[in-house]
């Protein structure tokens, strides 16, 4: 026998035919299985992209009130990082700060297979957040980058879709 009374071949996994991996569970040691640290609705769970999503909502709502019928055509998608894999990216519709692009307006046309897409409108998460000291920064940030890919897709000058949203 080995220390404290347990044999030594006793430690060893039981091999009946399945894989000793499919057996690990997260209940070591018997004190139940992990629950999260904040229950599922607490604004707490969310995670950091969800949290951008929402600020992005809150900073495009004031647009699609006044602007909604010319912005039917247009979708705002988020994605964490730019692509840089591009060779020689197009500078139209990149709203940055130096090198990095923080937003992009990608105008409508056609895939790679042929089919109709929309104009949609990109913006850089990580970048973004890495820009803005806090939540209120964030918000002005992505309220500003919006306000100006909006008026690059409208064809009209940032002020009037600043002013008209102030004026709301």
């Amino acid at each position: 026998m080995a220390r404290g009374g347990v044999r030594a071949d006793a430690r060893e996994p039981e091999r009946t035919g399945a894989p000793a991996r499919g057996r690990r569970r997260r209940d070591r040691r018997g004190r139940g299985m992990r629950s999260p640290l904040y229950p599922a609705g607490a604004p707490a769970s969310r995670t950091r992209a969800e949290r951008f999503d929402a600020v992005v909502l809150e900073a495009l709502e004031p647009i699609e009130d006044r602007w909604g019928a010319e912005l039917e055509d247009l979708d705002v998608a988020v994605d964490d990082v730019p692509d840089v894999s591009d060779s020689a990216p197009d500078d139209d519709g990149v709203v940055g700060d130096g090198d990095i692009p923080l937003a992009r307006l990608v105008p409508a046309g056609l895939d790679r297979r042929g089919a109709p897409t929309r104009a949609r409108i990109v913006l850089y998460r990580r970048p973004l957040e890495a820009r803005a000291l806090d939540g209120e920064d964030l918000a002005d940030l992505l309220h500003d980058v919006l306000v100006e890919q909006v008026a690059d897709y409208l064809g009209v000058e940032p002020d009037t879709i600043d002013d008209e949203d102030d004026q709301a």
